[in-house]
């Protein structure tokens, strides 16, 4: 089965602005999931987060695939909102009221079998992923933009 990336909306916020220190990290990810023919999607939560502030025109569409929010991803986002709700106490989140979008990527990235990864420069998103691979382990890894994709992927940057 082919191998996809889940972009989330920080990643298109840092992509989008060549003057984000996350710039260069976001652009070189892009590059390399286009010449690895990992197939990078955006989830329509994502695009209806980033047209709050953007427009959808900015995001480079024609480079992805719109995964569609639906019962299959709404059924499993509630068993993952459970968990996290029940730790919540836990959980150290800077000024976050707002769980249930992580929930519903979450759960769109760990129910479409294609997608191996979530890219996120979200710490605090981050945080819920713990939380639930902990009680929930995710079919996806979480791969965090502040590090750049020679790490995460393990190569040598010549």
């Amino acid at each position: 089965m082919p191998s996809s990336v889940l972009l989330d909306t920080s990643f298109f916020l840092r992509f989008l602005n060549d003057t984000d220190p996350l710039f260069a990290n976001a652009d070189a990810y892009f590059k390399y999931f286009l010449q690895k023919d990992i197939a990078m999607v955006i989830s329509t939560v994502s695009v209806g987060e980033y047209c709050v502030k953007g427009d959808i025109h900015e995001l480079p569409l024609k480079n992805l695939q719109i995964l569609p929010y639906n019962l299959d991803h709404a059924k499993t986002a509630g068993k993952f909102a459970r968990v996290v709700f029940e730790h919540k106490g836990k959980l150290q989140l800077a000024n976050r009221n707002i769980i249930p979008n992580d929930t519903k990527l979450f759960a769109q990235a760990h129910t479409e079998l294609s997608i191996n990864y979530y890219l996120s420069s979200d710490t605090e998103s981050q945080k819920v992923y713990n939380i639930l691979h902990k009680q929930i382990p995710q079919t996806f890894q979480f791969i965090d933009l502040h590090i750049p994709y020679t790490e995460t992927f393990g190569m040598l940057d010549l």
